[in-house]
């Protein structure tokens, strides 16, 4: 699996498998509705402080925006998952 640098994808190791993420324009709309966020800024200040359900929801958008379809995250570590997410939000922005 190959990830498309130039969109802002990455391959993360999900549960043992490789799985594709991207922070799109419609995982933003997701995130905004998932945490009643209005806007950017809010957004940002939501994502600083995380419960487990709201790290699936973040990781289930990115997934999503990366042409995957999350299934069951329930076997996903706290590392990785903080670490797919986090290097999702550094793609985007580079």
């Amino acid at each position: 699996m190959h990830a498309n640098h130039a969109r802002g994808e990455v391959v993360a190791t999900l549960a043992g498998r490789p799985r594709r993420l991207c922070l799109t324009l419609g995982a933003l709309a997701e995130l905004e509705t998932a945490f009643a966020a209005e806007g950017w800024e809010a957004l940002a200040a939501r994502l600083k402080s995380l419960s487990a359900r709201d790290l699936t929801a973040v990781l289930a958008a990115l997934l999503r925006g990366g042409g995957e379809a999350p299934g069951d995250l329930s076997g996903v570590e706290l590392g990785e998952a903080a670490g797919a997410i986090a290097a999702a939000f550094t793609a985007a922005g580079s």
